[in-house]
């Protein structure tokens, strides 16, 4: 689970961006979205959920892009462009985009990372000198990466690598004395490249494959990171052509969701094509699901197995525009999920993007799980806060049982703009008249 996520100087956030999934002190209520992880003898708490509310352009999604980018950049290893090219998230693979687009200047990008997985505290930082904004021939570079475990650093670099304490991690390590840990320093440091991660390349080679590896696969199976709606999707794999394959689990949730069709499967016509979602009417009627199904259903069915692959391995699923064509009594079951300690087993977090003011209840989520971005007109920086930053006492104190969408819609927590369209309307029809 997430326990903290910071960026700097990342598109709209050209401050720091501290998004904590970490309970605020004195909240008292909903405790039973609060997950627990015990390492040694220290306990560490984190909320399951997270909800993030923001007018258009505000910034919101640049949080979600932030989490992505990162982890793009630790599962490929280095700082260099790749030919990917990512509608969701062109930033990810095309770093020239990330910095903010006011500052010209080489201004480091920073990212930091907290959470819990297997039973240990990881804590990653990454900075970078990406040079300005669309400066895609600037000679990048890594300005600092450090990884403590269980709140113990185990390496630092900058131009150079700076620690090494192979004690940390001794379990996991692959050196056995002194004089293979002095070599290996020697050697890492030599091969120690300005666009490479030395968490992906040297330490993994040199030091601990297996340490790694949990990182790694935290990151690619556990970090569910999706930037838009339309990209919530994990095709299977499978080789039969003309097979259909039929999730029978999601197939119960897509009845009781509304699906028009016998049943819903992914069919490949041909081994070198892409699975897709077709209506299954009988064993000789298929047709595109798209073509029958609304978009809704079609969205749900392309949902569900992500938030079930969630709650089964304890993941942290990251959307923007969860509730996109979907209707709220069926998110907020799934809400109800990631907050039960009955079926939320693993520890899953639920981490979404939302205009819809429904779910600002003081029974559906804490004060420090609803979040706040605003953005200064001026500026164009971002800023982020939780509905606690408020406190409970004051002219704007914020008490549990309060009416948080009453409150919000009279911009009592700001992150909310007025707009009105009739100045438009009425040049337009001035012109008409004309």
């Amino acid at each position: 689970m997430i326990l903290e996520f910071r960026a700097k100087n990342f598109k709209s956030f050209q401050d720091e961006l501290v998004f904590s999934m970490v309970p605020a002190p004195k909240q008292k209520g909903l405790d039973y979205s609060i997950l627990k992880e015990k390492i040694g003898v220290k306990s560490y708490t984190g909320l399951s959920s997270a909800v993030i509310y923001g007018p258009n352009a505000s910034g919101k999604t640049n949080i979600i892009g932030a989490m992505d980018t990162l982890k793009h950049i630790v599962l490929r290893g280095h700082i260099r462009n790749v030919d990917a090219k990512s509608k969701a998230n062109p930033a990810a693979n095309q770093l020239e985009l990330i910095p903010n687009k006011r500052d010209m200047d080489s201004t480091p990008v920073d990212f930091s990372i907290k959470f819990i997985d297997s039973g240990y505290l990881f804590e990653y930082k990454l900075s970078l000198d990406l040079g300005g904004f669309l400066q895609d021939e600037y000679k990048r570079s890594i300005v600092s990466e450090i990884l403590y475990v269980n709140e113990k650093l185990v390496f630092s670099r900058g131009k150079d690598l700076e620690n090494l304490e192979i004690k940390v991690i001794k379990k996991y390590s692959s050196i056995i004395n002194n004089e293979e840990a002095n070599v290996a320093r020697k050697l890492a440091q030599n091969n120690l490249n300005s666009e490479e991660l030395f968490l992906m390349n040297g330490f993994k080679t040199m030091f601990s494959s297996k340490l790694v590896g949990i990182i790694n696969n935290w990151f690619e199976d556990k970090f569910l990171v999706f930037c838009r709606a339309d990209a919530l999707q994990v095709l299977p794999s499978f080789s039969k052509k003309d097979t259909i394959l039929i999730d029978k689990t999601v197939n119960d949730a897509a009845v009781l969701f509304g699906v028009n069709s016998n049943a819903l499967g992914y069919l490949a016509p041909n081994e070198d094509d892409e699975p897709k979602l077709f209506s299954i009417f009988n064993e000789k009627t298929v047709m595109h699901a798209e073509m029958f199904e609304s978009y809704g259903t079609v969205r749900f069915v392309n949902m569900f197995p992500i938030v079930l692959r969630a709650l089964l391995t304890g993941g942290t699923l990251v959307i923007d525009e969860f509730d996109a064509s979907i209707h709220p009594m069926a998110l907020m079951n799934i809400i109800s999920i990631f907050h039960s300690d009955d079926y939320n087993k693993h520890k899953a977090q639920l981490i979404f993007n939302t205009h819809n003011p429904i779910f600002l209840n003081s029974n559906l989520f804490r004060r420090d799980e609803i979040k706040f971005v605003e953005r200064d007109e001026e500026t164009s920086r971002s800023n982020h806060y939780s509905l606690s930053d408020f406190g409970t006492s004051g002219e704007k104190g914020v008490r549990n049982g309060s009416d948080y969408m009453a409150n919000y819609f009279v911009n009592q927590y700001g992150a909310i703009k007025n707009i009105d369209f009739t100045p438009v309307i009425e040049k337009l029809l001035d012109r008409g008249v004309e």
